[in-house]
């Protein structure tokens, strides 16, 4: 098994992009991570390309990774097409990691890019309703009711089907270990304030728990500041063997210790050990020999301030049912024991859908190699980046995939 590098990172900014489309997008990212890489295109032995959402808005339904792809100059290679829902450009990078572990390629390309929107925003908020099981559609209703029982649709704003499951989780969790609405906000009022040295993000502006609490409703109790935005956008991740990064010779290479997928299981809603994050998470603690304790940073899937708040805790980096404690107290800010979302996360930076994880990625490699500027976490040495996707098929309460990458500063 081949010891895997980071070698090159690009990303597009984050934010409403109306003259771009999906192959503008990819190249402009690709061609960022190959100069980052000091490579060629014609250096890269394979590519996977996530996407979600250019079939069902565009029509663009098969080979969407050939496509935008030629406008860098990626020829003769295979070009994989990946659809994981919300993780599919973290599928990707675990896919070109393997590919590379495996002695398949020397060099490996992935890539997510997205154009959410459109113009047309209720055709955009549609796409969502094909990320949970459709042959059983009543089911999401039960599982909603049973996690945090209905609310008033008087008392809600426009939202995806995504802001309703993870408001249901919300509640849950609130009645089981008192989590509180503030609570919440402290989480997103962090994010929002990392995402101000960031000038990649979505929304710069730097909000207090106040604000967040007093913003438009979504569906109790989530506001609109602790969601992530409709957003526009690609990143790239290069990843290589040994030699390779040898023959290349920066000293800015970042080691991926562990890259695991993971989906979900039948469980009890109430038997988190077994949620597919958690799940995931001890897998790819266990593939790179370290604990949770060991972490400098992370970046972790924050659709909504709450699933920072329960991620942090399946994860191990504080107790289950202390999340909100822990964002109140400011551990999970940068300065704190263990900064959490430093480049602003999904609700400020963004969410791109299929180029969220590796916008992921971007950032923590930003962070290992020290050039995060006004928002670098001293001495980052190991970082963990956690993306979900999807709702469970088993009406679980929980992301129907995880992936959780696990990397080192060389």
């Amino acid at each position: 098994m081949n010891d895997v590098f980071i070698i090159g990172v690009g990303m597009t900014p984050f934010g409403v992009h109306p003259s771009e489309t999906v192959p503008s997008l990819t190249t402009r990212a690709v061609r960022e991570a190959l100069a980052d890489a000091g490579i060629d295109p014609a250096d890269v032995d394979s590519a996977y390309f996530g996407n979600t959402t250019q079939g069902p808005l565009e029509g663009q339904a098969m080979i969407a990774g050939e496509i935008a792809l030629r406008g860098v100059g990626l020829e003769r290679i295979p070009v994989f097409n990946v659809e994981n829902a919300c993780a599919s450009g973290s599928s990707a990078l675990s896919l070109a990691v393997t590919s590379v572990r495996a002695g398949e390629s020397a060099v490996a390309l992935a890539v997510g890019a997205e154009k959410m929107n459109t113009g047309d925003r209720a055709k955009t908020m549609s796409v969502f309703d094909g990320a949970y099981d459709l042959s059983d559609p009543a089911a999401l209703q039960r599982t909603l009711d049973e996690l945090g029982g209905a609310i008033d649709a008087s008392e809600a704003g426009q939202r995806s089907i995504f802001m309703d499951i993870y408001a249901a989780m919300a509640r849950a969790h609130m009645d089981r270990f008192g989590t509180t609405q503030r609570q919440l906000a402290a989480v997103s009022a962090n994010n929002h304030r990392h995402s101000v040295d960031n000038p990649l993000s979505h929304f710069r502006k730097d909000m207090s728990v106040d604000e967040i609490l007093a913003a438009r409703a979504l569906s109790f109790p989530l506001t609109v500041p602790m969601c992530s935005p409709l957003t526009d956008g690609a990143s790239a991740v290069i990843v290589c063997n040994a030699e390779v990064a040898a023959r290349v010779g920066s000293k800015r290479q970042v080691r991926v210790l562990a890259s695991v997928v993971g989906t979900s299981v039948e469980r009890e809603m109430t038997d988190y050990s077994k949620h597919v994050t958690k799940l995931a998470g001890e897998r790819a603690y266990e593939h790179a020999g370290i604990s949770p304790s060991d972490f400098s940073v992370a970046e972790v899937h924050d659709a909504t301030a709450f699933g920072e708040l329960f991620i942090s805790e399946l994860l191990g980096f504080v107790e289950l049912g202390g999340g909100g404690a822990a964002a109140e107290s400011g551990v999970t800010s940068i300065g704190g024991r263990i900064p959490i979302n430093t480049s602003g996360g999904l609700e400020s930076k963004g969410h791109p859908l299929a180029a969220t994880g590796l916008g992921q990625i971007f950032e923590l490699v930003t962070q290992l190699r020290g050039e995060a500027g006004g928002r670098q976490v001293e001495g980052a040495r190991i970082a963990l980046a956690e993306n979900g996707g999807g709702f469970s098929p088993f009406s679980t309460g929980e992301e129907a995939v995880a992936v959780v990458t696990v990397l080192e500063a060389v």
